[in-house]
């Protein structure tokens, strides 16, 4: 068994973003929206300002409380999709109740929606456009590429059909002539499904819901749950049985995760050249 250390690939792709960047022929702006005080959003915002600053590009922070109105978060993100000095711009879900957050993803300019969560980027995605992937599911695809693991011809079971992770993820492993199977709530005897897979990605924030069993041997694994339980982080698979069958897993933490952010500022300098051109 081979661990997907992410942290590790991700340190690599940031070094060689912050020699890229410190050549170029003007600073680069990632704005990160965040409203209200959710704990979780909070930390998830000082991690990829500290990356965005560690690369060399301007880390912009917008802040507002829990209770701004609908129209006031929209006419903030239209100055930013304005702002010259701006290449991305990331709004850190969850929002609040109170605001639509499909309205507010559509507001952010598709050139600088470096999330990837626009509808046109969507689209993109789905058609096998070069337009920006969210970041999870991209970051795992450089994952597999560089541990050198073959997607085409092989069965992807991709558990979760989120819109961040699954939906997309699905798409861009379809796009690279795998044969993909998306399972949800809805599906039934989930084991039979994922049985089948050559690479099995987890998705749904259950932990330990899937145990050595419902894998076949040599399986790859990627995990990209992440659960409190006690004091320790796990993900969506029950690691300890499960890497004694797999050839290939992603550690939670360590696996997925760091590459998300790692996508992220990749994104942002993309938008950046695209801007220049």
């Amino acid at each position: 068994m081979i661990l997907l250390n992410g942290k590790s690939l991700a340190n690599e792709i940031k070094d060689n973003l912050k020699e890229e960047i410190s050549s170029y022929h003007r600073k680069i702006g990632l704005a990160v929206v965040l409203v209200g005080e959710d704990q979780a959003s909070h930390l998830y915002v000082s991690m990829k300002k500290k990356a965005t600053e560690y690369v060399g590009m301007e880390s912009i922070s917008l802040q507002f409380p829990e209770d701004i109105s609908e129209e006031k978060l929209i006419s903030e993100i239209e100055k930013l999709n304005t702002n010259s000095k701006v290449d991305g711009i990331l709004v850190q879900l969850p929002l609040p109740n109170h605001i639509d957050s499909n309205k507010i993803l559509e507001i952010v300019s598709p050139e600088k929606d470096v999330d990837g969560f626009h509808p046109y980027n969507v689209g993109g995605v789905l058609s096998g456009l070069d337009t920006f992937a969210p970041c999870t599911p991209v970051g795992m695809v450089e994952l597999l590429d560089k541990y050198e693991i073959d997607i085409q011809g092989k069965n992807v079971v991709v558990v979760g059909a989120s819109n961040i992770v699954g939906k997309p993820i699905a798409s861009l492993l379809l796009n690279r002539n795998a044969t993909v199977e998306i399972c949800h709530i809805y599906t039934e005897n989930l084991k039979e499904h994922t049985l089948k897979a050559d690479i099995l990605v987890v998705a749904v924030g259950k932990a330990n819901l899937i145990t050595a069993d419902m894998v076949k041997e040599g399986v790859v694994i990627l995990d990209v749950g992440i659960n409190k339980v006690g004091n320790k982080i796990v993900g969506d698979v029950d690691f300890d049985a499960v890497s004694k069958k797999a050839s290939y897993i992603t550690p939670v933490p360590g696996g997925v995760g760091p590459m998300t952010i790692a996508m992220l500022l990749k994104n942002t300098l993309k938008s950046a050249k695209r801007r220049d051109r």
